[in-house]
């Protein structure tokens, strides 16, 4: 059989209308196993595990998108373009850089700043602001509500760098400070690219990440609660699914 991209070994009905997508391949298989009703992998290429089943009657998938723009953006333009999906939510990890925002809460991103040449190759003559679709925030918001999450919507930076160069750099010059200065929320690595394809292409995409990371106190979660730990927010981005059926 020939399958639509060299990277999704499916067919376009193998995924539903919205597709969750953590980083990391065995949230992916976590979020199946625990959440939802007859789960199939429906794509295992390189490990990037894929699944589709049923949470309250809607069908939904969830995939894996790997660690920054370059990975997210090949997977989530395959989705959009190749299978039909009509909206994509990331559901990740990020540093928190403002200190009001604690561990385990949950931030949505409005507005997806970033360090990266990603927005390059569509050729604008400026600078792009990617942007969330406000159907999914608001469903999400709702959602949250409903779950009693704590949570924050606002501005989050996508960035290329994990590990930044800045020891010995003044304070005055520390690149995060900057971002803090300008309201940024917290610091993750893939969604502006995701925003910025769901733009062109006339989709539908959100981010909804747990603070993995208290970087103004240095505080951090496990890699195992990394792994497991963020049922709320998977919870929150599943009864979002559910809403945008309706």
């Amino acid at each position: 059989m020939n399958y639509p991209t060299p990277h999704i070994k499916a067919v376009p009905s193998d995924f539903g209308k919205t597709v969750l997508m953590p980083g990391d391949p065995l949230r992916s298989k976590y979020i199946a196993d625990h959440f939802l009703e007859n789960p199939v992998l429906v794509n295992n290429v390189r490990g990037v595990q894929g699944y589709t089943g049923t949470y309250k009657g809607v069908k939904v998938s969830v995939m894996a998108s790997g660690m920054g723009m370059p990975s997210i953006g090949i997977y989530s333009r395959e989705l959009f373009c190749a299978y039909g999906v009509e909206n994509i939510m990331r559901i990740g990890s990020a540093g928190a850089i403002q200190p009001h925002i604690n561990l385990k809460d949950i931030v949505m991103a409005m507005g997806a700043s970033c360090d990266s040449n990603y927005q390059q190759q569509f050729h604008l003559m400026g600078n792009f602001a990617p942007i969330c679709s406000f159907k999914m925030l608001h469903a999400a918001t709702q959602s949250a509500e409903e779950l009693g999450a704590t949570y924050h919507v606002g501005n989050i930076l996508s960035s290329d760098f994990f590990y930044d160069d800045d020891e010995g750099v003044p304070e005055a010059l520390n690149a995060k400070k900057n971002w803090q200065k300008m309201g940024i929320m917290a610091i993750e690595m893939e969604s502006a690219a995701l925003y910025l394809n769901a733009a062109r292409f006339r989709k539908n995409a959100l981010c909804i990440c747990t603070v993995s990371d208290q970087l103004v106190r240095n505080e951090f979660l496990t890699a195992e609660e990394r792994q497991t730990g963020f049922e709320q927010m998977m919870q929150v981005a599943l009864e979002t699914a559910v809403k945008l059926e309706k």
